[in-house]
């Protein structure tokens, strides 16, 4: 078997180890037993001979042997046997709990990642041991069951849509240099802390050949996400500075602190934006793509909405709300589980 053929055959999960490989019987201690029945040893002296259990012996001998008898044992057969009891299927959790599965289901039906799913089961089932499940277990159940005929549904399980599970790769970051910028060193030190609401992070993501994009803005202390519409009627200076001073402006005062953008030359209207908004906007050092981390990580997340390659004029502002909405309300690893309108309501409520 190919390593290719191997891989995609098990979705691209490791195959499971035994956590005690000195459990099993060894190649080398099944052609040891062979010896020692070859100078007619019983049973319990070979169990004793390998420090084994006699019946672990005896299984094993009768397991081996073409026909159960001592005279015909195998040490090779004895070992495909005992392989391909240990390859046997087993039953997976999920699949077999309808309580569980439905509750998983409901999870990716709403593009939940495997690991979104524990968390929230973890928050509203704690301590029951029916649904503590790990996000490894999700997604062995995913890729697993999506061999052959199911493959072209895994789509629909999965965010990405992969049918093997692959190292995540960033793509280029684009940079450009713009006039009047201030560095994201200057911002205030508060800024760092995501304890302090009204702090943001801005980018854009890119549509089929760089002709179109959505501006999308990411609250740091609450993963509070907005999407900009780009008007394609306007080049992108004018649509982003149109469409981020109307977003901008809906925010009340106690979220209107900071904005860190990347060196886009789309923003060469910055200045204009702050007056307009009363948010101060810093920029972050080129290449440094982990200085504005919440909304790289959130622009991954969007791309199952908006697929690389595809135009994103077609996208209203209704839209782009939707999706805003739905993000949202999914629950967060770094807010304990919950979602980014709980965090930034409780804020507001204060």
């Amino acid at each position: 078997m190919t390593v290719t053929r191997m891989v995609t055959e098990t979705g691209g999960i490791r195959p499971e180890r035994p956590r005690d490989p000195d459990r099993f019987l060894s190649l080398e201690e099944r052609f040891r037993i062979k010896e020692l029945l070859v100078e007619r040893n019983s049973f319990r002296a070979i169990a004793k001979a390998l420090g084994r259990n006699v019946t672990t012996i005896s299984r094993e001998v009768a397991r081996g042997s073409e026909d159960g008898t001592r005279g015909r044992y195998r040490p090779t057969r004895g070992q495909r046997v005992a392989w391909g009891h240990r390859r046997r299927p087993k039953p997976l959790k999920i699949p077999s709990d309808p309580v569980l599965l439905d509750e998983v289901q409901k999870g990716l039906d709403a593009k939940l990642s495997p690991e979104q799913i524990v968390g929230r089961l973890r928050r509203e089932h704690p301590g029951d041991p029916r649904f503590a499940v790990s996000h490894e277990t999700i997604y062995k159940t995913i890729y697993l069951q999506a061999r052959g005929g199911l493959k072209r549904d895994l789509a629909a399980l999965t965010r990405t849509g992969r049918t093997i599970r692959r190292p995540h790769r960033q793509g280029p970051e684009r940079r450009g240099r713009i006039r009047g910028m201030v560095s994201i060193w200057d911002r205030p030190a508060e800024a760092l802390d995501r304890s302090i609401p009204g702090h943001w992070e801005g980018d854009l993501i890119i549509g089929k050949d760089g002709k179109s994009a959505i501006g999308t803005v990411v609250e740091r202390h609450s993963n509070y996400l907005f999407l900009v519409h780009m008007d394609p009627s306007m080049n992108r200076v004018e649509a982003l500075e149109a469409g981020l001073a109307a977003k901008l402006a809906e925010l009340p005062a106690t979220l209107k602190r900071t904005l860190t953008w990347d060196q886009g030359t789309e923003m060469h209207r910055h200045q204009s934006i702050a007056e307009m908004t009363g948010i101060n906007i810093y920029f972050a050092d080129p290449h440094s793509p982990w200085q504005r981390a919440t909304n790289e990580n959130t622009n991954g997340l969007l791309r199952q909405y908006f697929p690389k390659g595809t135009d994103l004029t077609i996208h209203s502002q209704m839209d782009l709300d939707l999706v805003a909405d739905e993000m949202n309300r999914r629950p967060r690893r770094r807010l304990e589980f919950a979602t980014p309108y709980e965090v930034l309501s409780e804020h507001l409520l204060q």
